[in-house]
């Protein structure tokens, strides 16, 4: 079993190729080099090509052929997604074209002045999320609910190339909870609180749901505080699409009952499902997720 350890794929090194041949070959030449890095995970990274196989031929029902196909094509559409991470941030997001879809979801959730939860998950791009919001004149604060488990090199190495710094504020988990003061104070400021409830660590709390026809363990946190505020609650997905395009969706979550986590997290797997089935290649969740690979 191989569970998540808090640290994303991707290397310091990794990141500065990105950005050199962003700057001296473009996006989209930079797109090819990413053949030969996906070709390079799919022939070495085996435990990785066993987890996300397991996701296209069991949960997808693809056959061996499509699943292998698949599996490459997921590497080279995760890279492509750190490629336009790394070139907005650097100043080229005149470059992309961006669609809305349910942005009248997060006005109205603002308009309340109660502030608001955000659920998102390791699918498509979410970390570009606020540069759509500047192209609806979206003056709010993020607050980003988070592990201090990421390599920090590699968060302090984009800030350096970045342009635009981003205006998203860390809220770290602690053990003390103490981060639930801050989230209250967030909110009171009728600011956004936005956690992704797809990844759990080992030994923390978690509750189950349904994906893709099998039951994972999903995180207790997000659901448990969100369904407690007593706030509205949007699932926002930033999906890749082709030419440089990306696509915001952001849905309300429906019926959901005060301090009731598990009926709000199965409507955030049954809204999940959607966009898998959607974008099946923009699934970064690359360990055993569904716990069920021996």
């Amino acid at each position: 079993m191989n569970k998540w350890k808090g640290k994303s794929k991707g290397t310091i090194l990794g990141y500065k190729i990105f950005v050199w041949c962003i700057r001296n070959i473009g996006i989209r030449s930079s797109y090819f080099v990413l053949y030969f890095v996906a070709a390079y995970y799919f022939l070495f990274l085996k435990k990785s090509n066993r987890y996300i196989s397991y996701y296209f031929n069991k949960r997808l029902n693809y056959n061996s052929w499509k699943t292998k196909l698949s599996v490459f094509k997921s590497y080279f559409t995760f890279g492509q997604v750190l490629i336009d991470k790394t070139a907005i941030s650097a100043g080229l997001r005149e470059k992309y074209t961006y669609e809305f879809d349910g942005v009248e979801n997060l006005k109205n959730l603002l308009a309340e002045k109660k502030g608001g939860v955000l659920i998102s998950a390791h699918i498509g791009n979410f970390e570009i999320a606020e540069r759509f919001f500047a192209d609806i004149d979206f003056d709010c604060q993020i607050n980003l609910v988070t592990t201090d488990q990421e390599v920090t090199v590699i968060k302090e190495y984009l800030e350096s190339v970045s342009v635009n710094k981003s205006s998203i504020k860390f809220i770290y988990v602690k053990d003390d909870m103490s981060h639930i003061f801050d989230i209250n104070e967030a909110l009171s400021k009728n600011e956004l609180i936005c956690f992704t409830g797809d990844r759990y660590f080992e030994g923390s709390k978690y509750l189950e749901g349904e994906l893709l026809g099998k039951t994972a363990k999903f995180p207790a946190g997000p659901f448990l505080i969100a369904s407690r505020l007593g706030v509205p609650v949007v699932y926002v997905y930033v999906m890749k699409e082709k030419n440089l395009h990306y696509h915001l969706y952001a849905r309300v979550a429906q019926n959901i009952k005060k301090r009731d986590a598990q009926g709000l997290l199965n409507s955030y797997t049954q809204n999940l499902e959607t966009m898998l089935k959607k974008y099946p290649l923009q699934w970064f969740n690359y360990f055993d997720f569904w716990d069920d690979i021996d």
